[in-house]
């Protein structure tokens, strides 16, 4: 460990070096071009811009050193006599006097100025993170403080002697606990599916699934609610390629979705279809639809749109970054007026026929 921070310290103080003598070498042939048009004292303070680069780029530490070496590079190879330190007028001495100052203040304001952008970024960037922070607290408050107060409710009348319960209804209370515990569970899994998909490419196993199967896996997983909502299968739908606990995320969220936004009295309705080597997935609910606005938007994490819902935000973001990460594709389009509502279409690449199911 300690040769590699070696190794790496090395590395970045070369790295310092060959840009300083290679930014002092550019300014050199800069002169040398401008000599024929300009006199050569005034050419001088073109090495000051190595200066302020240097020190922007590598810090005071290695702008001192080019300012002193610039200065005697331009003594040496443009003020006479040419090809030695000596110099013939006093003017000369002043100019690499003066040369010499500007050089080590510009660099100091450089580096200066260059310390302070970087601590801006970082109190930006802390800001923004804990920007946030507080969104994800807001977002996700609603979500956890509701089933933890029903499954408080439910736990304190099945604890309670003075409660008076009969079979039915302790099976009641019992189910209003399970319902919520598997509602906490989708809300951690969001969050964790969340941070992943922000750390980078979402890691995924492909194998070849029906979708009839992670649509009942999907359906399962959301309990009673799941019992409305309506399938319906085209002829001869083919399989896809995907890494099935990340599809069964994907229409669990929009299955979630819909059901949270529809009625306890309408149904879901979710269709399946071969299209052009595609198979797409439509998933319509019965709410107040999507402004136009908002198609894209609510793809982003923690928004939910102009008209906000229930919800913390997360499970269409984690849906499309999925979908993506299979091959996928994931919209909304408008419903339709005389049912209202919105749909949302998932497209997956179908595979050739000919492929055998692995599970």
């Amino acid at each position: 460990m300690q040769s590699q921070r070696l190794d790496s310290r090395w590395g970045r103080r070369s790295a310092g070096v060959a840009f300083s003598v290679g930014v002092v070498a550019v300014v050199t042939g800069a002169v040398f071009a401008l000599r024929p048009i300009a006199p050569v004292v005034s050419l001088g303070v073109l090495y000051v811009l190595a200066v302020v680069a240097v020190a922007v780029v590598c810090g005071l530490v290695y702008a001192i050193p080019v300012s002193v070496g610039s200065m005697l590079t331009f003594n040496f190879l443009f003020l006479p006599p040419v090809h030695t330190f000596a110099l013939r007028e006093s003017e000369n001495w002043v100019a690499l006097a003066v040369y010499l100052i500007v050089g080590v203040v510009v660099g100091e304001l450089a580096t200066r100025s260059r310390r302070l952008a970087s601590e801006a970024v970082e109190a930006e960037t802390l800001r923004q993170a804990d920007a946030v922070k507080t969104a994800v607290l807001h977002a996700v408050s609603h979500d956890l403080r509701s089933p933890l107060t029903a499954i408080r409710a439910a736990s304190e009348g099945l604890d309670s002697p003075a409660v008076q319960l009969d079979a039915r209804e302790r099976e009641a209370l019992f189910e209003t606990i399970r319902i919520e515990v598997r509602r906490l569970e989708r809300l951690i899994s969001n969050l964790l599916d969340l941070s992943r998909l922000e750390a980078g490419p979402a890691r995924r196993t492909p194998e070849l699934w029906t979708v009839d199967t992670l649509l009942a896996s999907a359906l399962e997983q959301l309990g009673p609610e799941g019992d409305r909502v309506e399938t319906s299968f085209a002829v001869g739908v083919g399989l896809v390629r995907v890494d099935g606990p990340q599809l069964q995320r994907v229409l669990v969220n929009l299955l979630e979705n819909a059901l949270k936004f529809s009625s306890s009295t309408d149904p879901v309705d979710v269709t399946v279809e071969g299209d052009g080597g595609r198979i797409v997935v439509r998933v319509r609910d019965r709410g107040p639809g999507i402004a136009e606005a908002d198609r894209e938007r609510i793809f982003d994490a923690f928004e939910r749109g102009t008209t906000p819902g229930p919800g913390s935000g997360l499970g269409l973001a984690i849906a499309r970054g999925f979908a993506e990460a299979n091959g996928g594709r994931l919209s909304v389009e408008r419903g339709k007026e005389s049912i209202g509502g919105s749909t949302f279409v998932l497209e997956l690449p179908a595979v050739e026929e000919g492929a055998t199911v692995s599970h």
